[in-house]
């Protein structure tokens, strides 16, 4: 906004060279008018511009404005400023800086003009400053300022979203600074573990709370979690009714801070949970396994299978999406989703794992069910099929045509004829590896080409594939 300070009003006027002023002849005056503004006007007592000193380049349109009337060549919401100034010029009054518009063939243009009376009042020179690039600057900076903004209510949304996921987990979970094992946040359910009053426990000491002969332990671990991303969880006696829960910690930085994510489990639930023989034959089977819930997140999984996603621990698959690993996107996962709902299983589903970006992937045969209930897991074994892959004799097909061996029938063949018969063969070929990749399971086959089953039949007949009079279907 502009105040006062933007005029010559209270400032400390030249003393020691203030005659100098007197001495300036006219070719001085006039560039010294021209250098104190961007556009400078010369008007006569009515408001009509006179002459004009400008850069055409900043000001193509300024050009016409000698011999009109100064109100003239601003915008309506101006002109009552330029009337202001005009009148103040002519009762001697000291002049402000006043912003007007110009329309221009580009647009608006913002210019600040102080209106000075020369000739014994006789004429006016406005000295304009052009706000263009000022304009620019403040638009940046307001663009700035929102994006902060909206960044910083992100923040707030997912600090609340986290913050009610941590409040409401079930599971006893505390935050711990590394270096003096301080408590830095614990959850509703850490604090019914503990004993301990609601909000009571961050900022108390995490030894405080564990047994004596747990607590080199309890060191021992915190160590590790800060070298390693896996680290075996440990038992330890708690101070309140000498209770023993098992302890999870994962280690990490934050603000060049290093502090330890700690998940508590009493042991009669973990070894409740542990018991069954089942489970323990699956953690030590050389297959990979792993179970996914409705939305096919990862839910658990066996060490075969984190060893074959080259993962440094469970932990670090826990809440993927099985999609990220497992099969080509958009295809695989809904094949074997699509068999266990029509079949109630897939078996030996042909596809892919993949490791970071890599779409190609290691070929594994996947053999997957659903349980029952309101929420259903899904199971997988997974297999690698490399190695045999490689160990399959070559088969004994021809090979399609080349490029070069199709573009050597132009001359002895219609373009029509060589389209359709090179449309054929890319037909073939496309139905024979839709069989091939669901085993030989049409209805799927059909599903992932895009044809109806009546659709696929027919052609399956057209080109003599598979042993259709045994079909059951």
């Amino acid at each position: 906004m502009l105040t006062r300070k933007h005029s010559i009003e209270g400032k400390h006027s030249f003393e020691q060279v203030g005659d100098l002023f007197h001495s300036l002849d006219a070719d001085a005056a006039m560039k010294l008018a021209m250098v104190a503004g961007d556009v400078t006007l010369v008007l006569d007592d009515a408001g009509t511009i006179l002459d004009s000193a400008f850069d055409p380049n900043e000001f193509p349109d300024s050009e016409d404005w000698v011999g009109t009337n100064w109100i003239e060549t601003v915008t309506e919401e101006s002109r009552p400023k330029v009337m202001e100034m005009l009148a103040a010029a002519r009762r001697g009054e000291v002049q402000h800086w006043r912003q007007v518009n110009h329309p221009t063939r580009d647009g608006i243009v913002p210019v600040r003009y102080a209106v000075l009376s020369v000739n014994g009042g006789e004429h006016r020179i406005a000295f304009g400053r052009d706000l263009r690039e000022a304009g620019k600057l403040q638009q940046r900076l307001l663009q700035v300022q929102q994006s902060l903004e909206r960044d910083y209510m992100r923040m707030r949304q997912l600090e609340a979203r986290y913050r009610m996921l941590f409040d409401q987990s079930a599971e006893p979970v505390l935050v711990v600074e590394a270096g003096t094992l301080r408590i830095r946040e614990a959850n509703p359910a850490a604090h019914g573990l503990t004993g301990a009053r609601p909000g009571s426990l961050p900022g108390k000491k995490l030894l405080g709370l564990i047994d004596k002969e747990s607590r080199d332990a309890v060191h021992a671990i915190v160590g590790a979690a800060q070298a390693s991303d896996s680290v075996s969880p440990i038992e330890v006696k708690m101070v309140r009714n000498s209770q023993e829960v098992s302890v999870f910690v994962t280690g990490f930085t934050q603000d060049r801070g290093q502090f330890i994510l700690m998940r508590l489990m009493p042991v009669g639930e973990h070894s409740a949970a542990a018991e069954s023989p089942v489970l323990e034959l699956i953690e030590q089977m050389p297959d990979a396994f792993v179970i996914a819930d409705s939305s096919l997140d990862i839910v658990s999984a066996n060490n075969a299978f984190v060893e074959m996603v080259h993962a440094a621990s469970v932990d670090q698959l826990r809440g993927r999406h099985l999609a990220e690993i497992v099969g080509r996107p958009g295809i695989d996962l809904d094949l074997i989703e699509g068999q266990i709902d029509q079949h109630g299983a897939a078996r030996n589903v042909s596809t892919v794992l993949r490791n970071g970006q890599d779409l190609d992937g290691e070929p594994v045969e996947i053999s997957a069910v659903r349980s029952g209930g309101e929420d259903p897991l899904l199971a997988f074994v997974v297999r690698p099929i490399g190695r045999r892959l490689r160990d399959l004799p070559p088969g004994t097909q021809d090979l399609p045509r080349s490029v070069e061996q199709l573009t050597d029938l132009v001359g002895r063949m219609s373009l029509k004829d060589i389209v359709r018969e090179s449309t054929d063969l890319i037909e073939r070929l496309c139905i024979e590896a839709a069989l091939s990749y669901t085993s030989d399971n049409r209805a799927s086959a059909a599903e992932i080409l895009g044809l109806s089953r009546q659709s696929l039949y027919s052609k399956l007949h057209r080109y003599g594939l598979g042993n259709l009079p045994n079909d059951p279907g």
